[in-house]
């Protein structure tokens, strides 16, 4: 009988492609990984595993064991959803990943009517990159997350998971307000978050207007960043980058000191209006879905953590729903 843990661990292996990281990720020592899987491969009875340099690749028997493995730990998804459902009385641990703007704008809300519907569900939130959310899903270490994607930057398929739309969000230039004009705003597109108005006719064009310019994207690494490299490539230039900045509200305020300029999205750019920052908004939006292991869509803490949040969206978002 093939043990679900090992398998577990040869599910991560064909993800992440290092025993090392394997072990980093679900805290194990990589002698232990190892170990698991000569296990899995005895029981198996035929070699799972080949190694090529100091990574491990999965044999054609490998492959076909974690298509299994990713049907075996969905069903099993499935069983703790049923078994939720049975109990009745939502409580316990909820470990939620959300990226920084959700966190401030739409989380607080939906924790707040959470807590007033299911007071014995202990919500814990951590700021996570969607970039590293699917690894962190996978690993056990967050039951739900939130996670983005942007028109230059689509969200790859993740085995393992399963992402419901949320929302969308308009995306807007932000330049100091006596740089280079672009097209006139829109009501509503500069200053406090309100009605987005329509996007600029030649997303190219503005966006090209600053090709001299310096940017001030988020770090390497984060899909916000990939969204403004290949935004402004497509537009047919490569940004020159003065300062890299994940938080939005500091890229204003480096905008509106003269910085550079950035492409910020729409909860990005909340609070009151700043005459010293001119905002456009452009073309490409950022869209946002909730993301869980597959089978556990049916989870009653699952399932109530995305209708509360469903209920959280601003007005002005839900109008504009992935």
């Amino acid at each position: 009988m093939l043990d679900v843990r090992r398998l577990r661990l040869l599910r991560e292996l064909a993800r992440r492609g290092t025993i090392a990281a394997v072990a980093e990720a679900l805290s194990f020592s990589p002698s232990a990984v190892s170990q698991q899987l000569g296990v899995l491969e005895r029981e198996a009875g035929l070699p799972l595993l080949e190694r090529t340099g100091r990574r491990v690749r999965l044999t054609p028997a490998g492959q076909n064991l974690v298509r299994h493995a990713e049907a075996v730990l969905e069903r099993l998804e499935q069983a703790d959803a049923d078994l939720a459902e049975a109990r009745g009385g939502l409580a316990g641990a909820l470990r939620i990943g959300a990226f920084p703007t959700a966190s401030r704008a739409i989380v607080p809300a939906a924790l707040v009517a959470l807590a007033r519907r299911h007071p014995g569900l202990e919500p814990m939130v951590c700021e996570t990159d969607p970039a590293a959310v699917a690894h962190a899903l996978r690993a056990g270490d967050l039951d739900v997350a939130l996670v983005h994607a942007y028109d230059f930057v689509p969200a790859e398929r993740e085995p393992g998971l399963t992402t419901e739309p949320l929302y969308g969000e308009a995306m807007y230039l932000a330049e100091p307000a006596a740089g280079p004009p672009g097209p006139p705003a829109a009501p509503g597109e500069s200053g406090a978050l309100g009605a987005p108005g329509a996007p600029a006719p030649d997303q190219d064009a503005v966006l090209r207007a600053h090709a001299g310019s310096p940017w001030i994207t988020a770090t390497p690494g984060t899909l916000c960043h990939a969204m403004t490299v290949r935004a402004c490539q497509a537009a047919g230039f490569t940004p020159r980058v003065r300062h890299q900045v994940d938080e939005f509200a500091t890229v204003l305020a480096l905008v509106a000191a003269g910085q550079g300029v950035a492409v910020v999205p729409q909860l990005g750019v909340t609070g009151p209006a700043d005459p010293s920052v001119h905002l456009t908004r452009l073309v490409m939006q950022r869209r946002t879905n909730l993301a869980f292991r597959s089978g556990a869509a049916a989870h009653p803490a699952v399932a109530a953590f995305g209708a509360a949040l469903r209920a959280a969206v601003p007005p002005d978002l839900a109008g504009s729903r992935a």
